[in-house]
């Protein structure tokens, strides 16, 4: 169960609220859960999500893949098949022990050389696989810095330069694994490549807007639409300085010198089904249940909000505002939830993620008397030690206060500003991750009716 902290004193039954709503979100999409609820084993037969595949086609069935739920994933299959598994590797950023799968160590969000080392493991898995082989395949988010594979003339030192430019140039997640994908061997259908003729059935936990399985964890299992030339386009938009080895690499690939990722018509893909076992939309229902419960009117308006984090909050904020000023587009007490992914322009040298920013730039824009809250899912924000946080109109509550927070948005140091204030969520590390989630509680209509009237 994933316990959250509120740094505050002395909460509020809306504060209150609005962790139970995130805490059960969270809850929601643990590994545990989840493969329960989508994967059994009875008869020789193996159901995942309605789909089933009978097992006496097949000598040997690996398990192989990770990110941060990778060992929650891997503890659940263990359960559920038991010594029907004959080996398997998952990668995680802190992993445990298991019975027949090995769990390795991986550093997330930039690469090490022990996640080099812990992948190297899953590709000599790989090797030894044939057409009775059954691979299971652990692919969530987090998995894309947990598992790197470095491509022929790409260094480990390369790929942290690289990655580390494009977390702070503020790509979003399509146009970071555009790049990885293209540096790597098991990114972008190189799980596919590597283990086929082996039917691949892809256990996939999304942190991607929209499920995009060519984006989640950069792709492992499904074709790839992107080419060498997009992977320069991203440099170039963001006027990114690489290793000239990352460039030249990509250069010669879009001139035809290099293969490209396996897209759609590959027969590397023609025994592989993914199957998307939770997402953000798994965890904000849970949220809108539990909120319901608490007597609010919830609503789920987006799970797809993406942009910079500080602009995205203010548009929360105004929904949350239109709620208490006239009853739309619900009445008051009301829950507004959202999720997504947003990114941060990195320009100052302070701490924080995406969800503390949000924050932060919620609380300077609250006029009214609301609640809202983002906590990234896998509970660290941003490489931060905390989830998020939670602000109200009392925040941010004079021009000092305004002051301070502007410049700590303009340094990228909304951890700091929201510490001092008490305004934490903390989680520890959650063992999965499908995004973000927030909540904006409205309790009232502000003196007016539900037409609006004063």
């Amino acid at each position: 169960m994933a316990d959250l902290a509120f740094d505050a004193e002395t909460p509020t039954s809306a504060h209150q609220t609005t962790l139970k709503c995130l805490s059960d979100g969270v809850n929601a999409v643990l590994p545990d859960r989840v493969v329960r609820d989508a994967v059994s084993f009875a008869d020789n037969t193996l159901s995942v999500a309605g789909a089933t595949y009978d097992l006496s086609a097949f000598d040997r069935i690996l398990v192989v893949g990770g990110g941060k739920a990778g060992d929650g994933v891997a503890d659940a299959l263990e359960t559920v098949l038991g010594d029907r598994i004959d080996g398997g590797a998952v990668v995680t950023p802190e992993p445990t022990s298991g019975d027949r799968i090995d769990r390795l160590p991986g550093a997330h969000p930039v690469p090490s050389e022990t996640g080099v080392e812990s992948a190297a493991r899953i590709v000599n898995l790989l090797s030894e696989t044939d057409d009775r082989t059954l691979v299971l395949a652990v692919v969530t988010g987090g998995a894309s810095a947990v598992i790197p594979t470095p491509a022929d003339g790409i260094s480990l030192a390369d790929l942290q330069t690289t990655t580390g430019a494009l977390l702070r140039s503020g790509a979003h997640i399509g146009e970071l694994n555009a790049v990885r994908k293209h540096l790597s061997t098991l990114k972008g259908g190189g799980l596919a490549r590597l283990a086929a003729p082996a039917t691949v059935i892809g256990l996939v936990f999304s942190d991607v807007v929209g499920n995009d399985l060519s984006v989640i964890a950069s792709g492992p299992t499904a074709p790839d639409e992107t080419t060498y030339d997009d992977a320069l386009s991203v440099l170039d938009r963001y006027g990114l300085d690489v290793p000239e080895s990352v460039r030249n690499r990509l250069e010669r690939g879009a001139r035809g010198e290099l293969a490209e990722t396996p897209m759609a018509d590959d027969p590397v893909f023609d025994r592989v089904t993914n199957h998307v076992l939770a997402d953000t939309h798994t965890a904000l229902s849970a949220a809108r249940e539990t909120a319901r419960e608490h007597g609010y009117d919830p609503i789920v308006l987006s799970a797809r909000v993406r942009g910079e984090a500080r602009e995205a909050a203010k548009t929360h904020v105004a929904v949350a505002e239109e709620v208490a000023a006239t009853g739309d587009p619900l009445d008051p007490p009301a829950v507004i939830l959202t999720g997504g992914e947003c990114t941060v322009t990195v320009r100052g040298d302070g701490d924080g993620g995406p969800n503390l920013e949000y924050c932060l730039s919620a609380a300077r824009e609250l006029d009214t008397d609301a609640v809202v809250a983002a906590i990234d899912s896998d509970g660290e924000d941003g490489g931060t030690t905390v989830a998020g946080a939670i602000v109200d109109s009392r925040t941010v509550d004079d021009a000092s206060d305004e002051s301070e927070a502007a410049a700590s948005l303009a340094e990228n140091d909304a951890l700091s500003f929201l510490r001092d204030r008490k305004c934490l969520i903390r989680t520890g590390p959650t063992g999965t991750n499908v995004n973000d989630l927030r909540v904006a509680i409205v309790d009232d209509l502000d003196g007016r009716d539900s037409n609006g009237n004063a």
